[in-house]
């Protein structure tokens, strides 16, 4: 009798670790997902945020009137940063670039001076563009606003695709993850679906019934993310290993938020497919359990 205990016992054990490394491997597919969605949503906020602007001034705006035109432009909400970029400097930087100065054949500076706006990442679209440069060309000392139109709409056009492509997959993956994970509990419930019968017989309430499953499988959950958080933290850091540069997209904020939606679908799923699972068994009459 003994023997027998030990060998269900044994078997009841492997049944939970089977369980804990399924739930492990499910839960880093979701983490990876949040992951991907977060980091999609910086990337596209840097890149729209390196999308510049120039500001043409007239040939008579002085250094100080330049200078000013900056600190006005800084309050406006939608300016995020202005880079000052004077005619001597504009001459030096075409000079190097095209090997020759035109200033030595023309006899004056063709060049104007010029500001470059980056913009906040809400916007940068076409629609906002629109009003911010209809309202900067109407201060004085500047004489035009212009701005890739197409590569920014191109820029909006892919981001968003981009964002929704990895929206129906966060969605398609959480329907797979809570399939697998309810096959993987139901199993597990399974195996004792006859000592729930006996429990409800000898007039065990189904509260009472249901509370050790549910605090093995909230067990169960709290284990498998914390190895799920274990492998995608292992993960990062070889990311960050292997291109020192994506810590402008990963940041503190978006580690925790993928830590915390791991161990919130790590008990959630788990409980609710425990519940529903346990429920089944509870409804079922004894002819019906031998007959599954």
């Amino acid at each position: 009798m003994a023997k027998k205990r030990k060998k269900t016992r044994g078997r009841h054990g492997l049944q939970v670790v089977t369980l804990c490394i399924s739930t492990t491997l499910v839960l880093i597919l979701l983490g990876m997902v949040v992951f991907s969605v977060l980091t999609a949503r910086n990337l596209s906020a840097y890149v729209k945020e390196n999308l510049t602007v120039t500001v043409l001034l007239d040939d008579d705006v002085s250094v100080n009137e330049a200078h000013g035109l900056c600190r006005e432009l800084y309050h406006r909400p939608y300016v995020r940063h202005i880079d000052y970029i004077s005619k001597e400097a504009a001459q030096k930087e075409q000079t190097e670039a095209m090997g020759s100065d035109p200033s030595e054949f023309l006899g004056f500076n063709p060049f104007a001076a010029t500001l470059e706006l980056r913009l906040k990442s809400d916007y940068a679209n076409r629609e906002s563009l629109q009003w911010i440069s209809k309202e900067i060309e109407k201060r004085p000392g500047v004489t035009s606003v212009s701005y890739q139109e197409d590569l920014m709409d191109k820029v909006n056009n892919n981001l968003q695709r981009l964002s929704f492509i990895l929206l129906a997959l966060a969605v398609l993956l959480t329907c797979v993850s809570f399939s697998l994970i309810n096959n993987s509990v139901r199993l597990s419930v399974y195996s004792r679906r006859f000592l729930i019968h006996t429990m409800k017989l000898v007039g065990a309430s189904w509260g009472f019934i249901r509370r050790p499953f549910l605090r093995r499988a909230v067990g169960v959950g709290l284990v498998a993310a914390l190895l799920a958080c274990g492998a995608l933290g292992a993960g990062i850091c070889f990311l960050f290993d292997y291109e020192p540069n994506l810590a402008a997209f990963i940041t503190w904020r978006e580690m925790t938020v993928v830590g915390v939606s791991v161990f919130v679908f790590g008990i959630v799923i788990t409980a609710l497919c425990a519940y529903f699972s346990v429920n089944r068994f509870l409804r079922m009459t004894a002819g019906e359990l031998y007959k599954i």
